[in-house]
């Protein structure tokens, strides 16, 4: 195959790519039908099937192409953290905030995704979609253990069952904020809360998020009291 048509079948890919991307974070998964992308990507079933071959195998493409520079910037980030800091423990805050830098980056850039990718791998954390419950970890297993390291490095005194059910609530909080779900709206008819600008969401997720994990540790047996 000559040039012009690698570039055009990677065009059709990539239309196709951005197009689901797009539907699903309007839509969520399950509600995004192949001739909803077909028609956004203006493309017919065969593309769709000549590239992925099914709509379970599109989701994951949708990932796959934004999961590596997201990671691949958290990790650096953190790198970066702990070579300053010699040895010495990285404080939460800053390893949170080296992780909602990362996402940032990838919320302000359209080339790598941009606000439309992180709503979307919010809301699929979310929503838990079956088709990524396998992918995901290959993804995100250095990711989520370097970030846990360092997290338990800098709280000694919680235990391994305590910073995990920590760490377990500050990602959702992350994600759930990132998804752009504006909980007030339920209950208030005009909220003064931009939960769609991922900037003003960081600036005040990170404190919330750090007094989460740096409060004092749970009493003994509390468990047992409710």
């Amino acid at each position: 195959m000559n040039g012009l048509g690698e570039t055009r079948q990677l065009d059709t890919a990539t239309r196709i790519l951005d197009a689901a991307e797009a539907l699903f974070v309007e839509h969520g998964f399950e509600a995004t039908s192949m001739r909803m992308i077909t028609q956004r990507a203006e493309v017919n079933l065969a593309a769709v099937n000549y590239h992925f071959g099914s709509k379970d195998a599109l989701f994951q493409g949708v990932f796959t192409r934004r999961l590596t520079p997201l990671t691949q910037l958290a990790v650096q980030n953190l790198d970066r953290l702990e070579a300053a800091a010699q040895g010495e423990p990285v404080s939460v805050e800053r390893i949170m905030r080296a992780f909602m830098d990362a996402a940032l980056d990838i919320a302000h850039d359209p080339k790598r995704g941009g606000v439309i990718f992180v709503r979307l791998l919010s809301r699929t954390f979310i929503e838990a979609h079956p088709v990524l419950r396998e992918s995901l970890p290959w993804h995100y297993e250095e990711l989520v253990a370097r970030y846990a390291k360092a997290t338990a490095k800098a709280l000694p005194e919680l235990d391994a069952i305590e910073l995990q059910w920590r760490l377990n609530f500050a990602f959702s909080a992350i994600f759930n904020a990132f998804a752009g779900n504006n909980i007030l709206r339920l209950f208030v008819i005009d909220p003064v809360v931009n939960a769609r600008d991922p900037r003003l969401i960081a600036t005040y997720l990170v404190p919330f998020v750090v007094a989460g994990l740096t409060a004092p540790v749970t009493a003994k047996g509390a468990g047992s009291s409710f």
